[in-house]
């Protein structure tokens, strides 16, 4: 049984290592990172462990912005 979880900060749905977006395809913990997690910073999010997030790779972001240290 898998364990999903629904972030209550940006509404995506969570099932193990695959993110479901509101629109588009699914990514990983990472892509979402990249594109949400490090700009929203808000208490609740449940995608802050960076073991979890694991590699952030150039492909997860939308833009050149440096990701944080400690993170990918």
């Amino acid at each position: 049984m898998n364990n999903i979880q629904t972030c209550p900060v940006c509404g995506v749905t969570v099932s193990g290592s695959v993110v479901r977006f509101s629109n588009g395809s699914s990514g990983s913990p990472a892509r979402l990172f990249a594109r949400v997690c490090q700009y929203a910073k808000k208490t609740g999010c449940i995608n802050t462990d960076p073991e979890k997030i694991g590699e952030i790779k150039a492909e997860d972001a939308y833009g050149t912005d440096p990701m944080p240290k400690g993170i990918g």
